[in-house]
């Protein structure tokens, strides 16, 4: 896996991943996880053992599909889409009392590249709420350009996510900057330089193999900047 390793050009565009990337997650889903299996528990759906903060930790990046069944395969149906209901809403809820944050030097980090007037993206595999509510709370909304979501065009990879976001805004020259193996399979599947995110402190053995730089801290990104 490289580490810091200069482009050869500058980028037309960089698209971000959201979780482990831009923002600290945990931050803001130790209590939501915990109130959504309160409830479901409360509601009958769910009376197992609370599942380990890392199982949701680890699964995130995924569809919201494929996180229930790795976080609770032994919940019904009716578990996992109420599961889906109560996550965005205590999402929400906790963002708007404050909770979660991003990573250090974001904001800086995002005004250097846009200064140097390069295109900022999100791409997620969330909900659109929550995808587009993150950095309105945080006050960077405006910084980019494009804020895509799987669950706004309900693609089923990342790889389709990024490349309709490319096609609709004309980038054929960006860099994937993300923490997951799907960040990595979608930056490398549309050509584009792939940075791995290394800092979010859940990420899974050989997660970020293939990525052409990868970086210990969000303010090296500017490093990779010939």
């Amino acid at each position: 896996m490289s580490e810091i390793k200069k482009a050869t050009v500058v980028p037309q565009a960089v698209i971000f991943d959201l979780d482990g990337t831009l923002f600290q997650t945990e931050t803001l889903l130790e209590t939501v996880h915990r109130r959504v299996f309160e409830t479901l528990r409360s509601e009958g759906l769910y009376l197992q053992p609370l599942p380990p903060i890392d199982s949701l930790l680890g699964s995130l990046g995924m569809i919201l599909s494929d996180i229930w069944n790795r976080v609770m395969p032994d919940g019904s149906p009716a578990a996992h889409e109420r599961a889906n209901v109560l996550m965005l809403q205590y999402e929400m809820e906790e963002l708007a009392s404050g909770r979660g944050h991003l990573y250090p030097g974001v904001i800086d980090t995002l005004r250097e590249l846009r200064d140097r007037g390069i295109r900022l993206f999100i791409a997620s595999n969330g909900l659109e709420e929550y995808v587009k509510g993150v950095p309105a709370v945080k006050g960077i909304s405006d910084w980019f350009e494009g804020t895509y979501s799987a669950g706004e065009f309900s693609t089923t990879t990342k790889v389709d996510l990024v490349r309709r976001l490319l096609d609709t805004f004309g980038v054929d020259n960006a860099w994937m900057v993300g923490d997951r193996s799907s960040d990595v399979e979608a930056g490398k599947r549309n050509g584009l330089f792939v940075v791995g995110c290394d800092y979010a402190g859940f990420r899974r053995e050989g997660e970020l193999d293939g990525s052409d730089a990868v970086i210990r801290s969000f303010p090296e990104l500017l490093k990779l900047l010939p």
